[in-house]
């Protein structure tokens, strides 16, 4: 790892925070993510071999600890104390870019709002029964299709058909579904508009939204560009 060669404390914490991916893994461990494939899955682009690079870097610096699973299959990692304290800085930087940077339309991606949203979920508001719904996204280069499962308060998202009955059918565009979990658009403007479409039972058709508790950086207002608009 490359130093900055100084004792100041700025320049010795962005050694480690400013490592590429490094932010990401300290979010997902802080919501949850304990095992490999689970950090992997909510930092697309990551590579296997990264990450166990910088999982052993962490562990090094005393920021993660892992210990082997009940099973002895992988291991599970959490952050230690030092690693809760750097995840207020993973904070802090995230109210700071919901606030004075765009979304662009590269950040578009609707996976990456999907996982979130099963991490925010409001799961005293699930139903008490198993529930599959089908996502299709338009608006990026190639439609992207998803699946959620629902079942006893655990969520799983699945890429290819989970061969179950789908109890709701989602059609809507990347761009209105990513701003709604970030809180840049409402749930009744994107459907009024025809920008998220769903299909199925009313009951689930009117709960679906109250499920989700949106992003953690929702409450924050974007700062208005020169032009007047908003930045996000």
């Amino acid at each position: 790892m490359r130093t900055y060669g100084q004792y100041c404390p700025i320049a010795r914490g962005a050694e480690i925070f400013a490592e590429r991916w490094t932010p990401l893994i300290i979010r997902n461990l802080h919501l949850g993510c304990g095992g490999f494939s689970e950090i992997l899955e909510g930092a697309p682009g990551l590579s296997r071999t990264l990450l166990s690079e910088r999982l052993r870097q962490l562990e090094r610096r005393g920021i993660v600890e892992s210990a082997p699973k009940p099973d002895g299959r992988g291991r599970h990692y959490k952050l230690t104390s030092a690693g809760h304290e750097l995840f207020t800085v993973c904070q802090v930087l995230g109210e700071w870019g919901a606030r004075w940077l765009e979304i662009a339309p590269e950040n578009l991606d609707p996976y990456v709002a999907l996982w979130s949203m099963c991490h925010a979920l409001r799961r005293d508001r699930l139903p008490d029964r198993r529930i599959v719904i089908r996502f299709d996204f338009t608006g990026r280069p190639r439609p992207e299709r998803y699946w959620l499962l629902i079942e006893l308060g655990d969520t799983e998202i699945c890429k290819t058909c989970p061969g179950r009955d789908e109890d709701l059918y989602i059609t809507a565009e990347a761009e209105a579904f990513v701003k709604w979990h970030a809180g840049h658009l409402t749930w009744a403007q994107a459907t009024r508009e025809g920008r998220i479409r769903l299909h199925g039972p009313m009951s689930l058709v009117r709960a679906f939204p109250t499920w989700n508790a949106r992003s953690m950086f929702a409450q924050i207002t974007p700062v208005a560009r020169a032009d007047g608009s908003p930045a996000g």
